[in-house]
Parts: C-alpha cells; structure tokens; sequence
C-alpha cells in the first residue's frame, strides 16, 4: 500500500502521525512525503536554511521513505501563494504516488499554512478526483503547537474519530522528532518528549492502550 503523508512543513508530520508511519513502515507499506514550504532568505539564514534541508534528508532516511517531495513555497507565507498554483503541485504529486491512504495537516491549526495546506488538498481530492487517483482513505492530524493553540472555535475544534495504536512505536518517534534540531523544543514546551508522550498517552488512554495517534476521518470511499 502506498501512503502519502502532507505537511505544510518538515516537523508537522512526525509531530502528527509520526508513529502511525513507522507502523505502516513495519508492515511493508511504502511511504511518500510532501513538505509543502520551506524556509527562505531573509527570515531564516542560509546556514539555517542549510540545517533544516539536512533534517530532511536525515528524517527521510530514518523512515525509509521510498520518496519524498519538496514543493519550495516559502514558510510562512502561503497566502501570499495563489491557491491554483498550491493545489496544481498537490495534485500532481498525488497523481504519480497514487497512494491509497492520505495523512494532512489539520485545517482548523492556528498556523495558516496548514489552513492553506487542507484546503488545496481537498480541493485537489474532490471525491471523484479522489476515486480516480486510488485514494480511500483521507485522515487529517494534530500537529503539537499549532493545533492546542487555535482559537476556541467549533469549526476549527480537533476532533478524533480514528485512533492508531502506536506503543512499539512511541519512542522512536521522539527520537526523529530529535533529528529535527531547529524546530524541537525543550521540556516543558509543546515540541518537547514529555508533551509528545503526554499526548500519545492520553490519546492511547482514550483507546485503552498505552500510547496512540489520533485522526480526523475527513472522507472514505468504500
């Protein structure tokens, strides 16, 4: 099975369904990542633009990704993109994985480039558009720091609906999410290992079992 992962940047992804990935990698599914923007001049230094291409590269292997895409739209500034453009480049990615289960950023997170991110996607998988590329199953992910931190609004509530159990898993999640040096946190703030496994073990609590991920069914054909 071919499982396509979108985050609107590099962390979102282990932060989100970082363990449900290595349990499809264990299972020999093949996985693919999009990583939508990257930082730019003048925000970010080129010796830091520099470091976090590195992490990518690293976490990518350390996965076992079969590939993984980076579209190059600047960090932080989706909404300066023209959303024809955005969904055009999801689209074509989706096109030649034709992945049969699809992971993305929460559309109601704090952060607008996740915003941006959700909408394109769905715009680029309508249901028939979605059918025609082989995808069944589209679930959406919490991202530690921007999720928690969006407005108490219900349209942009997280709200859970299918769990993956990630106990084997949990640890070598918090050892990627490490590689990631210029985004990870120290304890006690949101990117930190005692956050990331406070999470996985309420989630898993909601289950009944020690540590799990937790998913948004946006739309499954059947």
């Amino acid at each position: 099975m071919n499982i396509l992962t979108i985050a609107a940047h590099p962390d979102d992804e282990t932060l989100g369904c970082g363990g449900t990935l290595l349990k499809h990698r264990a299972a020999g599914d093949h996985l693919f990542w999009v990583i939508v923007t990257q930082a730019h001049n003048p925000q970010w230094t080129a010796q830091t633009i520099e470091q976090k291409t590195a992490e990518v590269e690293r976490v990518s292997q350390a996965y076992g990704m079969t590939q993984h895409f980076r579209l190059g739209f600047p960090a932080a500034r989706l909404d300066t993109v023209p959303q024809a453009e955005l969904i055009e480049r999801i689209r074509a990615v989706i096109a030649e994985v034709r992945p049969e289960r699809v992971y993305l950023v929460h559309q109601g997170d704090v952060h607008s480039d996740h915003r941006a991110v959700f909408a394109a996607t769905m715009s680029a998988l309508k249901p028939f558009a979605m059918a025609q590329a082989g995808v069944r199953r589209v679930l959406s992910y919490e991202t530690l720091s921007s999720t928690e931190a969006a407005p108490p609004y219900v349209e942009r509530t997280f709200m859970p609906n299918v769990f993956s159990e990630i106990t084997p898993y949990l640890e070598r999640k918090i050892e990627l999410m490490r590689l990631y040096e210029t985004e990870t946190h120290p304890d006690p703030l949101p990117r930190g290992p005692s956050a990331i496994r406070a999470l996985a073990r309420y989630r898993g609590a909601t289950i009944g079992t020690e540590y799990a991920e937790a998913f948004m069914l946006i739309r499954e054909i059947l």
